[in-house]
């Protein structure tokens, strides 16, 4: 077998790219500014058999080109060599010299430069190590709120004291921070202890893969020989009976041992569908802890500190108005990644044109992020959830009747008509029984000023937007 692998090995290298003239190939597709600004960033550090290792020097750049051009610059690299079929990036300004050198020193190990000195535990036998821990997701940057104070805490106690509750189960919608708290967790216990930290799919495919090489034996042993056990995304083993068999007795067996361990879904264990009822009762038996949507205050002090960030670490000298930042805090609430990357939009758009943008070019640069749910909005549904949600009949809302618990439903359904849709003033106002403009106006108004004055209203009116936006009829 370890013949086998040199060859491989060997093989690739003589398959070795032409990086120079893939990068040719990126000038002429994209064009000198784009290719410029992000893809000469680009370095290429290793050939294998079906995938590179590319080099970038921030978290931004990896995601500005995996969001915008990932697709097209496969494309291109399949051009030159067809068995490509995929791009792992890693941060950090390593040379390729001193990769290539560091790679034949630990060739028989395969550790790539940021597992240096590292006791993380990794598949011995897989060709590329699978290390998902990055020491840029640590507890220090972690920006804390009431909404994540308790899963803040429960992650930092862990890390004083294993085993303090048993397992520590994190959910929340995407793009919450859980999987930066999971990060956070490993990265500071694995310079102590052995840890794993792994996706669900990643899991089941060395499940699998185990199962087909025979080498079931080999698998047990590698995932209960460890001391904390992170894995995220637990949702994705649904449906797989074989599967959640084998977890339900390796997560048996780091209990009884006294290992840590710790998970991330996206909904909590009494609604996981198509999970074994005696791992959903183990999952409930630890600490269950609930990430919920950040508050303004929350979302304004993770821009603040992505524009330290960025300035510390990438040297941005991009000053966003206090007017754009209130703006990008008001319009993205559904979680902290869209956030921070309609922020990054408007960096991007002050680095490439060199001038900040004011309050409405940063509306015309978000357009897509702020309406990507606008075509699913309809004023009927916006009635219908409204009245669900305070109770009413929307023959009520519609009425011509001014009772006080009638009222300020009918205001806030015409308040988030206006927000949540294009339609017009006279349009809004024909969906309320024929209405006025004027009427529109005074009822987003009085809104505006309650949600200032009245935090309870408020909450009501940000839990009633998130509810049509994603269509959670069934929670309300």
């Amino acid at each position: 077998m370890k013949n086998s692998l040199n060859q491989d090995l060997n093989q690739a290298k003589t398959e070795a790219l032409n990086w120079e003239l893939i990068q040719e190939d990126f000038k002429i597709k994209f064009g000198r500014e784009v290719f410029e600004s992000w893809l000469k960033k680009m370095d290429l550090l290793e050939t294998n058999l079906d995938n590179l290792i590319i080099s970038v020097p921030t978290r931004f750049i990896r995601d500005w080109i995996t969001s915008r051009y990932l697709d097209n610059v496969l494309q291109i690299i399949k051009s030159h060599n067809k068995k490509i079929s995929r791009i792992e990036f890693k941060i950090n300004s390593i040379s390729k010299i001193d990769y290539e050198n560091h790679n034949k020193a630990n060739l028989k190990n395969q550790i790539l430069p940021n597992d240096i000195g590292s006791n993380v535990a990794f598949i011995k036998d897989s060709f590329i190590q699978y290390n998902r821990i990055d020491p840029n997701k640590n507890f220090e940057n972690f920006i804390v709120g009431p909404s994540n104070s308790l899963a803040y805490e429960a992650s930092k106690k862990i890390t004083d004291s294993l085993s303090v509750y048993n397992p520590l189960y994190l959910y929340s919608g995407v793009g919450m921070g859980k999987t930066h708290l999971l990060n956070a967790i490993g990265l500071k216990l694995k310079k102590e202890k052995k840890v794993l930290f792994i996706s669900a799919e990643r899991f089941m495919y060395h499940f699998v893969k185990s199962i087909k090489s025979n080498e079931m034996i080999k698998f047990k042993d590698y995932f209960r020989n460890t001391d904390v056990l992170l894995i995220d995304d637990i949702q994705f083993m649904n449906g797989k009976e074989a599967l959640q068999e084998e977890f339900f007795h390796t997560f048996s067996a780091l209990l009884d041992k006294g290992s840590q361990i710790v998970l991330t879904a996206d909904r909590p264990p009494s609604k996981l569908s198509r999970i074994q009822e005696r791992i959903k009762s183990r999952f409930s038996g630890g600490l269950v802890v609930d990430i919920q949507n950040p508050d303004t205050n929350l979302r304004s002090e993770i821009i603040k500190n992505k524009l330290l960030e960025l300035k510390v670490f990438n040297g941005s000298n991009v000053d966003i108005s206090q007017e754009v930042q209130n703006f990008i805090c008001s319009e993205i609430k559904s979680s902290v990644r869209e956030l921070v990357g309609a922020l990054n939009r408007i960096v991007s758009f002050s680095r490439i044109y060199n001038r900040v943008p004011n309050l409405s070019e940063a509306r015309i640069i978000l357009k897509d992020l702020l309406n990507i749910y606008e075509n699913k909005v309809t004023i009927d549904s916006i009635q219908t959830i409204v009245c669900k949600f305070f109770k009413i009949s929307k023959n009520e809302m519609l009425s011509s009747r001014r009772s006080r618990y009638l009222v300020r439903p009918r205001q806030a359904a015409i308040y988030l008509s206006k927000m949540l849709t294009s339609k017009s003033l006279p349009e809004i106002g024909r969906y309320f029984s024929n209405r006025d403009h004027t009427t529109v106006i005074h009822s987003v108004k009085t809104i505006e000023k309650l949600r200032k004055e009245d935090n309870e209203l408020n909450i009501k009116i940000d839990t009633l937007k998130n509810k049509i936006l994603y269509n959670k009829q069934d929670e309300i």
